[in-house]
């Protein structure tokens, strides 16, 4: 007869199999599916969602947990199995606060609110989005009735995406390099003139740009023939279905370079994590990248979009890549101009599109806005203008409109409130493991300046990725720096490049 661990990890390979069959229902949502799918497809995964809830809270589930805790030593914090019934456990507990009937109904929600975002954003009409935000709201509010919460509703939000993250934690974590931030903007903002960016905007075909896109990716480490996709999406994204399934998105634009390029090192950079995890958790309850830290995830994504992509020793190597598919736009153009305009910082209205510089000043913006929702401070009508008041505050603009203001993210009709502060944590956690990475390898930046990336890729493959979901972002932090989250390191970063970048 099975252990009770062997018998729990295939009770729990089927609770995984059902979430990739959701994943690939939400990944077919956002690239092949028609506009009129939209109904069936909401019930088609509150279905997936139901039966996925009811087998994890399940009688069953409880007395395998049970049993495997007897049987495997759970000290061995390290261990695979020790850690599959660790996190096992704490997905059991959380799930269990939910009635499976409200999961149905949050799944459905939100798969018909996606559709409804993206016609309002389409036709530039937040009041049709707004019957649409407030039963999430409501469900959001509900939610955090169920789970319970010491000090804030908005905790609750956070602890999907990081568990035991709070809101007093994120409070002080933005509190703290907030200032530095604006200290540095406004003296870049001084100095716009220094950096010329207007090679990035000119026509640059599609179709080459998407060759081009797959080439770099292709460097990083992506096999498009084996084990990685590339399709368009409203709002880029990458899935993990498993280790040799990674569906990568992306969006073009004909007449600025950015948008493409740097969607695609960023969602390569997810798909490097994913396909990174160890073949002895492929498949299981370890590599569930949705139940993932987001911090952590995101770390990845702005290592590889930013650490290395808009790095100077990036560009010595990928400016005649770039040449190849586009020779008249970059002719004339040095590694140096090119570094210093991808780098060009100043605010702008979208945040996908923002710079290192400004970028968790977006966050900040709607972590306050977020707060201001759920404490009911303000109402749902109005919050396109506390959205623009803030904006004005942070960057000195205003959005024309709301489609390039409030409405812009996908993240509110899927029900991500307070996703978007495992970006800025991603931010600060990218340049931590980074540093981590020149102190073990100093040759990296040399290395990059060749095309060379497998000594990066394989230090981050074998001190995050193989991991899964071993650890949360707090205990891998430990485990690679000595220390936890700290906006020390980011800061620092901001300081040296963009001092360098516009001679300050």
């Amino acid at each position: 007869m099975p252990s009770a661990y062997d018998q729990l990890t295939e009770h729990l390979k089927d609770l995984h199999n059902l979430n990739m069959a959701y994943w690939l229902l939400q990944w077919d949502q956002n690239t092949l599916m028609p506009p009129g799918g939209g109904t069936a497809r909401a019930a088609q995964m509150a279905t997936l969602q139901r039966i996925r809830h009811e087998q994890l809270i399940s009688d069953r589930t409880a007395r395998l947990l049970e049993a495997a805790e007897q049987e495997v030593d759970t000290s061995d914090f390290d261990s695979i199995p020790a850690s599959m019934i660790r996190v096992a456990r704490s997905d059991y507990d959380y799930a269990a606060a939910l009635p499976t009937d409200f999961v149905a109904e949050y799944a459905n929600v939100t798969a018909n609110a996606f559709e409804t975002w993206r016609r309002a954003k389409a036709e530039n009409n937040y009041a049709a989005f707004v019957p649409a935000l407030r039963h999430i709201m409501e469900l959001k509010l509900r939610e955090a009735e169920l789970r319970g919460y010491t000090d804030h509703p908005y905790d609750v939000f956070l602890s999907h995406w990081e568990r035991g993250l709070t809101t007093n934690q994120v409070r002080a974590i933005f509190d703290a390099h907030r200032p530095a931030l604006v200290e540095l903007v406004a003296a870049v903002s001084a100095v716009q003139e220094r950096v010329d960016d207007s090679i990035l905007h000119q026509p640059f075909d599609i179709a080459l740009q998407r060759q081009l896109s797959q080439r770099v990716s292709t460097a990083y480490g992506f096999d498009y023939d084996q084990w990685a996709t590339m399709h368009t999406a409203p709002h880029p994204f990458c899935l993990q279905i498993a280790v040799d399934d990674i569906r990568l998105t992306t969006r073009f634009v004909e007449d600025f370079f950015n948008p493409a390029f740097f969607a695609t090192l960023h969602e390569t950079g997810h798909g490097l994590h994913g396909h990174g995890f160890a073949k002895e958790i492929d498949g299981t309850f370890l590599s569930d990248m949705d139940n993932y830290s987001h911090a952590v995830a995101e770390s990845q994504s702005r290592t590889w979009e930013n650490l290395v992509g808009r790095s100077r020793a990036f560009w010595e190597w990928a400016l005649p890549v770039v040449r190849d598919y586009f020779p008249g736009q970059f002719a004339h153009t040095t590694p140096e101009q090119m570094y210093k305009a991808v780098n060009k910082a100043r605010p702008q209205f979208i945040r996908v599109e923002a710079d290192e510089l400004t970028y968790n000043l977006h966050i900040m913006l709607r972590f306050e806005v977020e707060l201001a929702l759920v404490d009911g401070t303000v109402n749902l009508e109005d919050a396109p203008e506390l959205w623009n008041s803030k904006f004005d505050e942070y960057f000195g603009i205003t959005p024309p409109t709301d489609a390039q203001g409030i409405l812009q993210d996908v993240h509110w009709s899927m029900g991500g409130m307070g996703a978007f502060v495992g970006y800025a944590l991603g931010n600060l956690l990218s340049v931590q493991y980074f540093n981590a990475a020149l102190r073990a390898h100093p040759a990296i930046p040399d290395e990059i300046a060749r095309g060379q990336f497998d000594t990066l890729r394989d230090w981050l493959t074998e001190n995050i990725y193989q991991h899964g979901r071993k650890y949360n972002a707090d205990e891998l932090t430990h485990r690679i720096t000595g220390e936890g989250i700290q906006s020390r390191d980011y800061v620092a970063y901001l300081q040296s490049k963009f001092t360098d970048v516009y001679s300050l």
